[in-house]
């Protein structure tokens, strides 16, 4: 393995890991405008919070994908062949969520208004589950081929660890979403968004040994890395803790900061797991390792100087966005006062 594979894997991951904590708090948003909301003038004040963000924060998501189609080939053929059906409806549900914000906002009538509504939550929910059940059932190993083709069965992705991890990745994503609603709101919705959290804590720290338990059966994780798999779902737990306990005394920013690690240091143990490999197969000879999947050392070599020629700007606009629109927004009730 050359020193362009490993830091273009590392890339993928610092990649999925900023998608799952900037959009994971868009998803958690997204939920929420039907599940925590009680009524329209808090619906939109939900949706505000996210209104100058969520398209940018979906960025992560398609740099991802094309930084691994152009360094890891093989790992990007594998994966979104294996995977269509996933990753189809994943696409599905983003663009019923992103449309539903538009669409809401021009709607005439309270029907149709409440069907984007639910759009935007349902979408969310399911882009969050799909993309936990993808990634958790990958881990398990897959039947893959000499060729690198996958052949599933339903029960390859459709199981109880993808099915736990599916759950575990959505409440993570509803909670922060929760956390982001507490620093950017005030008054009534930021209080009952804090007594949310303080409940559903509890609920995934139970979702989180369920997780371990299952990971422990259905990975070679704890074989193969025994030491660094424990160090990161000790951070997790640890991370999930300190959230909870912003939750409790009112720090708005340690719970935010503390469930967007989280989110994170699901994708490193995933990252961590699959090293040195891209895909893991059932049949361990068959498994895709890095160092046979990526482009040729020229292409890596290129990619490497125009990323981070352009990653400095691209970081400095998000930092720059987030800052203008920092400020809280008035609950509605404030807004009548």
């Amino acid at each position: 393995m050359t020193s362009y594979q490993f830091i273009w894997f590392l890339l993928i991951g610092v990649l999925f890991s900023g998608f799952f904590f900037l959009e994971g708090f868009d998803f958690g948003i997204g939920m929420s405008v039907r599940f925590f909301a009680k009524n329209r003038a808090e619906r939109d004040t939900v949706i505000q919070t996210i209104g100058p963000h969520w398209d940018g924060n979906e960025v992560w998501l398609i740099t991802a994908g094309g930084a691994m189609f152009a360094s890891f080939p093989m790992w990007y053929a594998s994966l979104f062949s294996g995977y269509y059906i996933v990753l189809f409806l994943i696409l599905v549900a983003l663009i019923f969520r992103g449309v539903s914000f538009e669409f809401r906002a021009n709607m005439q009538t309270d029907t149709w208004r409440n069907f984007w509504e639910w759009a935007s939550s349902i979408g969310s929910f399911c882009a969050a589950f799909l993309f936990g059940m993808m990634f958790t059932s990958m881990i398990q190993g897959v039947p893959i081929d000499k060729n690198g083709d996958i052949f599933g069965s339903f029960t390859t992705y459709v199981n109880w660890f993808s099915i736990v991890g599916g759950v575990a990745v959505s409440l993570l994503c509803f909670i922060h979403g929760l956390n982001f609603l507490r620093l950017k709101t005030s008054g009534e919705l930021r209080q009952r968004a804090e007594k949310w959290s303080k409940v559903l804590y509890p609920v995934l720290l139970a979702g989180e040994v369920v997780f371990v338990i299952l990971l422990y059966l259905t990975t070679d994780f704890f074989t193969r890395k025994p030491m660094s798999t424990w160090g990161i779902l000790i951070a997790l737990v640890i991370f999930t803790l300190a959230a909870w306990w912003g939750a409790q005394s009112s720090h708005d920013w340690a719970s935010f900061i503390a469930s967007g690690l989280s989110l994170i240091s699901v994708v490193v143990l995933i990252f961590n797991g699959l090293f040195p490999r891209v895909m893991i197969a059932t049949n361990n000879a068959n498994s895709i390792l890095i160092k046979n999947a990526s482009s040729s050392p020229y292409t890596l070599h290129l990619m490497t100087i125009l990323t981070f020629t352009i990653l400095p700007i691209v970081l400095i606009y998000f930092i720059w966005s987030y800052w203008v629109f920092y400020k809280r927004i008035k609950s509605p009730k404030q807004v009548a006062e």
